[in-house]
């Protein structure tokens, strides 16, 4: 299938808005895990302060909320176009 044809498929170009999208909720679901990450090492070396402990729980709960469908989304866009090439659509 050449370029203008995808461009012109709904469900291509569907897909791959899911994608971006999909991605962009990745890359700030883990970004919240690495700010959770350094919330809590701090909080180990200056003693758990509330503040800090509120930080971190909220960004670990922030980012498994984004991540868990973002990771199976993601594994089903790819299985998808997988599907798409190995049967010539």
């Amino acid at each position: 299938m050449s370029n203008t044809e995808s461009s012109n498929d709904p469900v291509r170009s569907r897909r791959q808005t899911i994608s971006r999208i999909n991605d962009a909720a990745n890359r700030l679901g883990y970004l919240l895990w690495a700010i959770a990450m350094v919330c809590f090492v701090t909080a180990f070396v200056i003693g758990f302060k509330g503040i800090l402990v509120n930080l971190v729980t909220a960004c670990i709960i922030a980012g498994s909320i984004l991540l868990a469908p973002s990771i199976i989304i993601g594994y089903a866009v790819k299985a998808a176009e997988r599907d798409d090439l190995e049967h010539g659509r």
